[in-house]
């Protein structure tokens, strides 16, 4: 972005100059997919003249890249407020808003950027889209039936009605247990790209929802002693770098059990095979896999970030229906041995929530937008003390004292979650007392981060972290079956 006209005070002028050598480097990091060098090196610019409004919708950029939606808004309203007329900074928030699934908020900006600029035919075109989608968005809330005298689309499903053609030529099953024999012939046929047939899909995800339907909504995991146990973190359709895991750590099985800690679907391409293969783990063995709900188990957000346009595509609607039911059945968090608590995002807004408040939540909803549910499935830990705003715009910041206290009072150990991308695949934090594991490598085929999952012996259960890199996968870019719209603002 080339620097707006501003007015220099006298005296200022080297550090005016001194910021735009700063903005020119953090463009550079932007441009090599160093989103977090960007936003430092953007804020160190914005420390010297806070008036220069392309700073701050830079920022806001580099923020929205590491899905930083919260801090994205905020920097692109202060570079509106340093330029009223600066189309970019309601560009720019409008896409951050899009990415929230804020759609009306975002056509209020992108409005703005077609009045400021009525001959730009990219914000005209990108006005449209914008306008289609708030427009389905209400064709959808006036049609649709309230909770309560909703039914379950499981019921009207009988997989064993089904027939699967004789020229069929993927895996099969025998009757209607799922063997080991089976989910290795269907990881092979995923693996050269072929369908799993839809009797065996409905039966998998059938059985499955029946399996996590009988769970609370906090499961306690025990391990023997002289065993161990893995705990993965974020995949997000990434099928090929899933398969990686069990290349290096073996095949889920109940003496090599394993915990996926959420957002297993969302922006990678062949989450329909991710979901499939965990769902057909817990058929075969239900102790030799776990898995718990992250963000992006939700209709929000697998209505933009790609799982339902895959759903619809490799399946059908009917299983959009039950892929969102059956997530609405995961648990919200575990406990392994007593001592390692294991959440998707984080933990809570107030200190005293004890794990029998965790348990007693009536997780089988959609999540809502505040309150611990929310909260477990989207906070995040900061490095300060206390408590902050979410830098996603959901949930909240929470800091090492907030950690501490929680475990204390539960007479826990360690918290271990997942939910943000590391370049290490992991990452160390709250003395100790907090661990970040990503398992998706080279995440949406851009960031360059490595993937990692942390094995546990019983009955130390000290995390021994191991990490990974990404491997190579067909030619489908992530976010392939995204919301046309977003894919505009990507």
């Amino acid at each position: 972005d080339k620097t707006l006209p501003q007015k220099v005070m006298p005296g200022m002028e080297s550090e005016v100059a001194h910021a735009e050598e700063l903005k020119l480097l953090a463009n550079e990091a932007f441009k090599a997919h160093k989103y977090a060098q960007a936003i430092d090196l953007y804020t160190q610019a914005i420390e010297l003249n806070t008036e220069n409004a392309v700073y701050w919708a830079n920022r806001a950029f580099a923020h929205t890249k590491l899905e930083e939606y919260g801090s994205a808004i905020q920097d692109a309203t202060k570079a509106i407020e340093v330029d009223p007329k600066y189309s970019k900074g309601y560009y720019r928030r409008g896409a951050a808003y899009l990415a929230m699934g804020k759609f009306k908020e975002a056509l209020k900006d992108f409005q703005k950027v077609k009045k400021i600029c009525p001959n730009d035919l990219d914000a005209a075109k990108k006005l449209k889209e914008c306008e289609k989608a708030v427009m389905k968005l209400k064709f959808e809330e006036a049609i649709s039936v309230p909770d309560s005298e909703k039914r379950s689309i499981a019921d009207s499903i009988d997989f064993r009605t089904i027939e699967v053609e004789p020229q069929y030529s993927g895996a099969r099953m025998e009757g209607d247990t799922v063997t080991l024999d089976f989910v290795k012939r269907m990881l092979d046929d995923f693996k050269n790209q072929k369908c799993l047939h839809k009797r065996y899909a409905f039966q998998i995800v059938l059985q499955t929802r029946e399996m996590l339907q009988a769970l609370p909504s906090l499961v306690d995991i025990d391990v023997p002693n002289g065993k161990h146990f893995t705990v993965c973190g974020d995949v997000h359709g990434q099928f090929y770098d899933l398969l990686n895991i069990f290349e290096l750590n073996g095949l889920p099985s109940e003496e090599n059990p394993y915990l996926f800690n959420g957002d297993f679907v969302d922006r990678g391409s062949f989450s329909v095979e991710v979901i499939l293969t965990l769902f057909a783990f817990k058929c075969m063995c239900p102790s030799a896999i776990y898995l718990a709900r992250g963000n992006h188990e939700s209709k929000s957000m697998n209505k933009i970030y790609g799982f339902e346009g895959e759903v619809r595509s490799k399946l059908s609607e009917t299983f959009v229906e039950l892929f969102a039911e059956v997530f609405c059945c995961l648990p919200l968090a575990h406990v392994i041995n007593g001592k390692v608590f294991v959440v998707h995002g984080g933990l809570f807004s107030v200190d005293g929530v004890k794990l029998s408040d965790i348990q007693a939540i009536d997780r089988f909803c959609e999540p809502p937008e505040e309150g611990l549910m929310c909260e477990l499935l989207w906070s995040d830990p900061q490095p300060y003390p206390g408590r902050g705003p979410s830098k996603r715009g959901v949930g909240l910041s929470f800091g090492g004292d907030v950690t501490k206290r929680f475990l204390q009072e539960n007479n826990l150990d360690l918290v271990v979650r997942s939910h943000e991308v590391k370049d290490e695949g992991y990452e160390i934090e709250h003395d100790g007392k907090l661990i970040t594991v990503f398992s998706a490598p080279n995440y949406c085929d851009q960031m360059g981060n490595k993937g990692a999952f942390i094995r546990f012996e019983a009955p130390k259960m000290e995390p021994n972290v191991v990490t990974f890199s990404a491997v190579s996968h067909p030619d489908v870019k992530p976010m392939a079956y995204a919301n046309n719209f977003l894919r505009m603002f990507s």
